[in-house]
């Protein structure tokens, strides 16, 4: 069995792109052929800016328990940010893990499905989720959250230079 909080998403330019997601309640199944998870603020904006930039995506499980498996979801993606129509909509489907760190809903459509062996997958026990990204981000308001955006690095651009969040953070349309 893979464990939600165990999937990682991974882009396939240029300097490979892999990125841990998690969050608990971050990842939602829209329909048979179209995944969405949140961004949110916290590090750089690389897999926005490589989005925006040419659209490939994987996203990869991995089986830390029972059968040695990896699960990788090869697709289109795009990031849906919080003054685009589409955020009302989508931004639902996260209740249990929205709040002023969701920068952008990343929506991943499948091109392709496959599977591997996961021999060299380690065995790891699974013990709780990590609560300090939520927490951290829950004591700041929304103009807060903005300001936090504005002074990161590689946040409005990424590591190559490519367009990234749009800064000064959109407004939430909902």
């Amino acid at each position: 069995m893979v464990a939600p909080h165990a999937w990682r998403s991974h882009l396939d330019w240029g300097h490979g792109k892999v990125s841990p997601k998690g969050r608990d309640g971050s990842l939602v199944v829209l329909d048979d052929l179209t995944l969405a998870y949140l961004d949110f603020g916290g590090s750089h904006a690389e897999t926005i800016a490589h989005l925006r930039e040419n659209g490939r995506v994987t996203m990869m499980w991995c089986a830390f328990s029972g059968p040695p498996k990896v699960l990788r979801v090869h697709g289109r993606g795009e990031p849906v940010f919080r003054d685009d129509p589409r955020w009302e909509t989508l931004i639902p489907h996260f209740a249990a893990a929205d709040g002023p760190a969701a920068r952008a809903i990343i929506l991943v459509h499948a091109t392709m499905v496959s599977d591997s062996c996961g021999f060299a997958v380690p065995f790891m026990d699974y013990r709780a989720e990590r609560t300090q990204h939520a927490e951290y981000f829950a004591r700041k308001t929304d103009s807060e959250f903005a300001a936090y955006c504005a002074k990161k690095p590689h946040v409005d651009t990424s590591i190559d230079g490519l367009p990234a969040l749009p800064l000064p953070l959109p407004d939430r349309t909902a």
